[in-house]
């Protein structure tokens, strides 16, 4: 029996449109990703400590999770190319702007820097959203799952991209190198979006930010998303102090590697399983929960840790392109741009706590914990999704695709 089935990317490569959107989504991100490391150098440079670079990125995060889902609900409403161009340009104008005051109006740095966050456009969130519109059945979980697998090479390419950019230029070019990128491609991407299909009224009305959120299956979604990414937080927080334990931070970088490795594979592989049964997102939540829980025990050996890292990464895309699913197909189309932002935002202030929080962890009890914190966080995430319907087999995608009414 084949335990792999390379179908349905095959059908996704043949689906007109699809890579189209997730190559110019994946070049739309990039230079926002890659903006981080510019930014906090061009702010220790001007400031001369780096203290004001954490509060210029601090400012940046902030404005850019208070404003994602104003765009995101904006996008469903109003159609997402639109939300896309503006959002694009202007972001791209204020990090020129950014990457162009003098070094003694290090102050307003932090106001500005708010200001951009504010304008990041809503790609995620927009290329989330469309999926269903594009695929269906079997082929949509594997489309999430490369979705998800994506995300991984973003998180290891673009501040790569931004860090050689500082190296052999300088952190102002390297923000306008980004402003221009994010411009065009953004463009791009906007092109790519399907017109606004008009609300039906007589599928009701479009739910509120209330109903929306506190939903029977969507809130434990959202909350499990959460846990996953304040336990990164704190698993990378726990990577940095194992590395200077051992009088090398160099192995804070092949770690971090190790695991992005795993999660990469562990995605394309779940996305290419058969799927002939029900796939409940609780049990791979749990699954990852119990390999990382072995990372507690693997702290006595950068090779132990390596491995552990490795195996409990391979969970991590697959389990994350779960929810991606889940929360779609149980979220009316009218409203998908919107949980996706929301889910942007909650990732956003999980990660802040769970860095905040770990150290607090790490400082107190010791290294390990950091994993012991992921481990409870895994814990309380499987707990909220055990009562979320599962993902049906392709022979039922008929019914699979039709959204929960809210």
């Amino acid at each position: 029996m084949l335990l792999m089935d390379l179908t349905a990317y095959r059908d996704l490569w043949k689906t007109h449109g699809v890579m189209a959107l997730l190559a110019s989504a994946l070049i739309a991100r990039l230079p926002v990703m890659a903006t981080m490391v510019p930014l906090s150098f061009l702010a220790k440079d001007a400031a001369g400590n780096f203290g004001w670079a954490g509060v210029v990125a601090g400012a940046y995060s902030v404005g850019m999770a208070v404003a994602s889902v104003v765009w995101s609900r904006l996008a469903d409403r109003r159609g997402a190319r639109g939300v896309l161009l503006t959002t694009g340009m202007a972001w791209g104008v204020l990090m020129a702007v950014l990457a162009l005051l003098p070094d003694s109006w290090y102050r307003v740095l932090p106001v500005a820097a708010a200001l951009a966050g504010m304008f990041v456009a809503p790609v995620t969130s927009a290329l989330r959203a469309s999926w269903p519109k594009l695929v269906q059945g079997a082929r949509l979980r594997a489309v999430y799952a490369l979705d998800a697998t994506a995300q991984e090479l973003l998180f290891l390419v673009g501040p790569m991209l931004g860090a050689i950019a500082v190296s052999f230029a300088s952190p102002r070019a390297g923000l306008l190198a980004c402003a221009v990128t994010a411009a065009a491609a953004i463009w791009w991407f906007a092109l790519k979006q399907q017109p606004r299909t008009p609300h039906d009224e007589s599928d009701g009305p479009r739910p509120t930010a209330v109903q929306l959120l506190l939903h029977r299956h969507r809130l434990p979604l959202l909350f499990a998303f959460a846990c996953m990414v304040t336990g990164f937080a704190s698993m990378s927080l726990g990577i940095v102090a194992f590395a200077d334990e051992h009088g090398n931070r160099l192995i804070a970088g092949v770690l971090e590697m190790v695991a992005a490795a795993g999660s990469l594979s562990g995605g394309l592989v779940g996305g290419a399983l058969p799927g002939r049964r029900n796939s409940y997102v609780w049990r791979r939540m749990l699954a990852m929960t119990v390999l990382t829980t072995g990372c507690v025990f693997a702290t006595f050996s950068v090779v132990a840790l390596a491995v552990m890292l490795f195996a409990a990464g391979c969970l991590i895309a697959p389990t994350i392109g779960a929810i991606y699913e889940r929360i779609g197909a149980m979220t009316p189309a009218s409203a998908r741009t919107e949980i996706f932002g929301w889910m942007l935002s909650g990732g956003m202030i999980g990660s802040a706590v769970g860095s905040a929080v770990a150290g607090t962890v790490v400082e107190s009890f010791g290294v390990r914990y950091a994993w012991v914190l992921m481990a409870v966080l895994g814990l309380l995430a499987t707990l909220s999704l055990i009562r979320v319907p599962p993902h049906r087999p392709a022979e039922s995608a008929d019914i699979e695709e039709l959204a929960v009414p809210a």
